[in-house]
């Protein structure tokens, strides 16, 4: 049964995909409106098992619409690809880019609510009780 996992490749050559994205994006390479006084932070960058697709996990930091500065990276993927490759020139093929959301940190916040809320703190507080009473 194959794994699921993504292979220590996979890991290798996203993290020098996100490298190099993070580079042509801090260039200013990619000139849109709606990356326009954004910074975008790429937080991960996933590799298809013949890593022939990177999917880029982008954060916009200062942008109203993070869905719009997704569908403008997406909007010059092809363009960003051609900027990317000489600081991928050892790979056999240039991956397709894929651009979405990292929605990770809101889900963190989410997380982290809930566990400062009054209900999961009460329980928590009682469960240490019942420890100390064995």
């Amino acid at each position: 049964m194959p794994s699921s996992a993504p292979s220590q490749r996979q890991l290798r050559v996203g993290e020098q995909v996100r490298h190099a994205i993070a580079q042509a994006l801090q260039r200013g390479d990619v000139s849109d409106d709606a990356l326009a006084n954004t910074v975008v932070s790429v937080s991960e960058v996933r590799m298809s098992p013949d890593l022939k697709i990177a999917t880029a996990y982008v954060s916009p930091l200062g942008a109203a619409d993070k869905d719009a500065v997704a569908a403008a990276l997406n909007r010059h993927a092809r363009f960003l690809r051609g900027r990317i490759t000489p600081a991928l020139r050892q790979m056999k093929y240039m991956p397709e880019l894929r651009f979405r959301v990292d929605d990770s940190f809101e889900n963190f916040n989410k997380i982290d609510r809930l566990l400062k809320s009054p209900e999961v703190a009460r329980d928590l507080k009682d469960d240490d009780a019942n420890e100390d009473d064995l």
